[in-house]
């Protein structure tokens, strides 16, 4: 059942000779499987497994249902012979890098620990824009809209302190007098809201009617602003040719042992009791232990592809279910030479909002020069569109597109494409957790809280300040580990509370509506 090929996993042919000595024994060995089951190897699991361990902690097993460790830290070698890249298909920045000597991004910390390669990504200073008809120049709108993002975060604070209720960005956008009113507005918009920019909004990958107002406001400035803890407004992007997925791999291999991960291991039910917990797996083998960490996405919870016996309690399932899992999707092509724009970025506006709108040079000198890559990213439900439909149809719509900014020039066929469907993929059900105006602090308490003391709980989503970041999925992990490691050790366990139920601040205005 445990056998793993470590080597394999972590893409070290060394790894057997890198790991470190058996541990000794500790007074903390289980009479089951393993004192602990952390059910998922990506950030959050590996680094809730590396507390444990620091702790003195090492009876636990990392059940992983894919043939490495990594979780939506995913790459993909695109290109034809002898001109092949390594692009990152889930995961790509360091999003806050670190101001001065202050407190560094932990995903920083460990990406120059491990000599990944990250090269800062201008996301507002290098950029082209366009339209349907090629070329056109509104970066003066984008400034504008800059500037618009920016108040809008600073009337969300005010609204904090006025304890108002929170709206959707949607909302927001109409209060603040800032609703597009044209395309090029509206495609700048996307670049601040449902894309990704560090003036304020990030990377939600869902429309601003979808979004959260204030919880948008927190989860940026916690990361970007240094007078609120973050971390610095710079972003980024990893170029490492062994993949972004690194950072975690390498951080696994100085501590994991062969007997402590289980590759290729699909978790299909949980049982748990005061007694201890009991996880089926697909081929039928069944894992027993004390505790059980559940770092799954979101989306996996929400789809309901893991039964829990019995079933989670309703508070439970209402966190579950009242938070959102966003789709982002990066379409990468490779032409056998570069024609596009020499900046890092651009915006295409076209007639239909969100259609092919954010391009990126990989053919650029910070990156991979004469490479003949550029990727575009769409997301929310275009994403869900466009995995339904076939590469070649996906294509030729993007073609168009790429040929309505280039109207002068013939614009050739990609040699190749690839982009992943996050949402179809049962492993994961989308790329990251997104806020929407009607989820509550209260559910964010609900949705990290344990179960009876010994179902747990963690990754980005289930972080109050990070959601959606790797830097979230990191902290919960560390705070996972820290308070299962209180368990194990003794005597008592307190767990993590719950609300029974979440409330409105102010009563409905009727008692009843129903008959």
């Amino acid at each position: 059942m445990r056998q793993v090929h470590l080597a394999v996993l972590l893409g070290f042919a060394a790894f057997a000779t890198a790991l470190p000595s058996p541990s000794r024994s500790n007074d903390h060995r289980s009479t089951k499987d393993a004192k602990v089951l952390i059910l998922g190897g990506g950030v959050a699991g590996v680094i809730a497994a590396r507390t444990l361990h620091r702790k003195g902690i090492d009876d636990f097993l990392i059940v992983e249902a894919r043939d490495e460790l990594g979780g939506r830290m995913q790459n993909y070698t695109i290109g034809v012979p002898g001109k092949q890249y390594t692009v990152e298909v889930g995961a790509n920045w360091i999003q806050g890098t670190q101001t001065g000597n202050g407190t560094a991004n932990p995903i920083l910390t460990l990406a120059r620990k491990h000599n990944v390669k990250n090269q800062y990504n201008d996301l507002d200073g290098s950029i082209t824009t366009y339209d349907y008809n090629g070329l056109k120049d509104y970066r003066d709108v984008l400034d504008t809209s800059i500037e618009q993002s920016t108040h809008i975060g600073v009337v969300a604070g005010e609204r904090v302190k006025m304890q108002q209720v929170d709206l959707s960005l949607q909302s927001a956008y109409g209060i603040t007098g800032a609703t597009p009113k044209n395309i090029y507005e509206a495609a700048c918009q996307y670049y601040e809201v449902d894309w990704e920019c560090k003036y304020f909004f990030l990377r939600h990958a869902q429309s601003p009617d979808q979004t959260s107002w204030i919880a948008s406001a927190w989860n940026n400035n916690f990361t970007f602003n240094t007078d609120m803890g973050g971390f610095s407004d710079q972003n980024n992007l990893c170029i490492d040719q062994r993949g972004f997925k690194t950072i975690i791999q390498a951080e696994a291999a100085e501590f994991l042992q062969p007997k402590q991960v289980s590759l290729n291991s699909l978790v299909m039910s949980i049982a748990y009791s005061g007694d201890g917990v009991a996880v089926t797996l697909k081929n039928g083998t069944i894992l027993t232990a004390d505790y059980v960490l559940c770092t799954f996405s979101l989306g996996v919870l929400q789809y309901g592809d893991i039964a829990f016996k019995p079933t989670l309690p309703s508070w439970k399932m209402e966190a579950i279910q009242s938070m959102v899992m966003a789709t982002y999707t990066k379409i990468f092509l490779q032409f056998e030479k570069k024609f596009w724009f020499d900046t890092e970025m651009a915006i295409y506006a076209d007639k239909e909002r969100g259609r092919y709108p954010i391009w990126q040079n990989l053919d650029h000198v910070n990156f991979f020069p004469d490479s003949g890559l550029v990727f575009v990213t769409v997301t929310g439900d275009f994403s869900l569109r466009i995995e339904g439909m076939e590469d070649s149809e996906v294509q030729e719509e993007v073609m168009e597109v790429l040929r309505a900014m280039y109207p002068n020039i013939t614009v050739p066929d990609p040699v190749a494409l690839h982009f992943k469907r996050w949402h179809a993929d049962p492993l994961f059900r989308g790329s990251y957790s997104n806020w929407p105006p009607s989820f509550l602090p209260g559910h964010s308490e609900n949705l990290r809280a344990t179960v009876d003391k010994r179902l747990w709980f963690a990754g980005e989503a289930t972080s109050l300040k990070y959601f959606g970041f790797l830097h979230g999925a990191y902290y919960e992990g560390l705070n996972a580990g820290e308070e299962i490691a209180k368990c194990v050790e003794g005597p008592t366990c307190a767990g993590r509370e719950h609300l029974d139920s979440v409330v409105d601040a102010s009563p409905y205005p009727f008692v009843s509506i129903t008959p």
